[in-house]
């Protein structure tokens, strides 16, 4: 299993993930939390998988985070702890 990319990810993704920070309001203790479970190498599945904070749901494939989802959203693939 995959650990999450933090060095060498595409701009595009980076972009993508600030401009859903900022547009879906994501609280600082969700981002924390999030910093806090990327800081303990967390391994993933190979495809889709997902990861459910307080107000925000991060969703990935494989070893990158591809998106964050607000708590309406429905979230696809295996659920990480």
């Amino acid at each position: 299993m995959p650990q999450i990319r933090r060095k060498d990810v595409p701009r595009a993704v980076i972009e993508h993930l600030a401009r859903r920070v900022r547009e879906r309001h994501v609280p600082i203790e969700d981002l924390t939390s999030l910093a806090r479970w990327l800081d303990t190498n967390p391994t993933v599945p190979e495809g889709r998988w997902y990861k459910r904070f307080a107000k925000v749901t991060i969703c990935g494939n494989g070893s990158l985070i591809t998106t964050l989802l607000e708590d309406r959203h429905y979230a696809v693939g295996t659920a990480v702890e």
